[in-house]
């Protein structure tokens, strides 16, 4: 008897490991300007029930960021793995701006079409060429912002994919500017909590609570995509990748490398993920196609300009240490085209370091924040403070900006010239720049190590 057991073992054993390293489906949820306003991310106002369902049901990074932040080229390391002077998506994508990957580069779609998987994008995609991001369905037409829209796009995605495994970016374009939410769901403007970048007055609370109302729609239409995975039967075996591209579309926030712009939610849900759990590990949105190949089991790309500097996220989704992840990097050129404006920063566990490359230049602005009432209230007030931080260094910046994150978390004081920090800063400067030789940084030049400083 125990012979046959044994050989009944013997035979089933392939199909068994088969069935535990079957590929998974993929949703990965963007939200458009969306900084860390979510109920599980600590926020006390912002209505967001279903982003706090979904954490509960997964794993919520207390430490991840964008590489960037600036829409299309944050989308586009996202879909790629590779740091914007990597993949040459150096602003944004559309009209006049008209910045794209390089050809040789090859987008998720590809990458897990290629492992025999179904793709689609619904919403917004901003990202190019097409040849390097070639979806089975490219679904942007969404009737506007309308949550529905996009949950019957995606029922009728899954009911297409004919049982293979899927990968769908569902690409909300809420919260971006301009505003408008769910009707079910209002904001005082007098209860909202402003953030340290903002001056307290009736224009910017009024401006703060529609961005509010915008997540809250955003947040629904969440919902209705994981009702929509459930209905399908395909719940359980998805992986759900929930993120924002770059912070808050206020002055202070996106397109900078502060914290408001580049300090985002990650959370990841499903798949055999443990429940309810947190980590505090430094993540990097560039981490998202390692982690995405990873489960689909697919093949990393091989280029011969450069590779992928990210790794994938599911060992300490599962409860491993994170061991070898001391720092994050970010790379930023434009937003639009009018607006260059280089930087590189690096995240450690404690201090953070912004190199602005072109420092000597007032920084731009992007006409959707140049045009917000936020800005038009501090501008028309001749106001000296955005909030905490002043208005002039707001649009001056020093050479380097080093910030202790243990005692500083909004990156208020400079420490770059503090004699009490000189060692942190060289340490710092110089795994900024190994990190520029590993990824063939164009920019490396502008930033040479010379007297304590960069290269003039």
């Amino acid at each position: 008897m125990r012979r046959i057991l044994l050989l009944l073992l013997f035979v089933l054993m392939p199909t068994v490991a088969h069935a535990q390293t079957k590929p998974k489906n993929v949703v990965l949820i963007i939200a458009d300007d969306l900084g860390m306003q979510l109920g599980c991310y600590g926020d006390t106002v912002c209505k967001t029930p279903n982003i706090n369902a979904l954490a509960k049901r997964g794993v919520r990074f207390t430490r991840a960021y964008s590489s960037v932040a600036s829409c299309s080229p944050s989308r586009a390391s996202i879909f790629t793995g590779l740091y914007t002077h990597q993949n040459g998506q150096y602003g944004l994508q559309h009209a006049a701006h008209k910045q794209e990957c390089h050809p040789w580069v090859q987008g998720l779609p590809n990458l897990l079409r290629a492992s025999g998987y179904w793709t689609g994008l619904i919403g917004k995609f901003h990202t190019g060429p097409d040849a390097s991001f070639q979806w089975h369905r490219l679904m942007t037409k969404t009737k506007g912002r309308d949550p529905q829209s996009f949950a019957q796009h995606a029922r009728d995605f899954i009911a297409a994919s004919d049982k293979k495994p899927f990968f769908l970016v569902v690409g909300f374009q809420d919260p971006h500017r301009p505003f408008s939410g769910d009707p079910d769901v209002k904001y005082d403007p007098k209860k909202v909590n402003l953030p340290y970048f903002l001056p307290d007055s009736e224009a910017t609370r009024k401006d703060w609570a529609e961005y509010l109302h915008s997540i809250s729609r955003m947040d629904r239409g969440v919902g209705l995509i994981i009702d929509a995975l459930r209905e399908a039967g395909q719940l359980d075996e998805t992986l759900i990748i929930f993120i924002s591209d770059n912070g808050p579309p206020f002055p202070g926030a996106k397109t900078t490398l502060y914290a408001s712009g580049i300090h985002l939610p990650l959370i990841m849900a499903g798949a055999g993920l443990p429940t309810g759990r947190t980590t505090n590990a430094l993540a990097s949105y560039i981490d998202i196609t390692p982690t995405i190949l990873d489960v689909a089991g697919a093949k990393t790309p091989s280029y011969k300009q450069t590779k992928l500097y990210g790794k994938t996220l599911m060992p300490i989704a599962r409860g491993d240490d994170a061991k070898g992840r001391d720092a994050v990097f970010g790379s930023h050129q434009f937003h639009e085209i009018t607006m260059y404006y280089p930087m590189r920063t690096i995240v450690t566990e404690k201090y953070k370091l912004i190199a602005n490359l072109d420092h000597e230049k007032t920084f731009p602005f992007a006409s959707d924040l140049w045009g917000s009432p936020s800005w038009q209230h501090i501008r028309t007030n001749t106001l000296k403070m955005m909030g905490e931080r002043s208005v002039e260094s707001y649009l001056h910046r020093p050479k380097e900006e080093l910030y202790d994150l243990a005692s500083d978390p909004n990156e208020l004081k400079n420490l770059a010239r503090e004699p009490s920090h000189a060692k942190t800063l060289v340490d710092l400067r110089e795994q900024l720049r190994v990190w520029q030789m590993e990824t063939n940084d164009p920019w490396t030049i502008l930033y040479r190590e010379e007297k304590g400083s960069f290269n003039k």
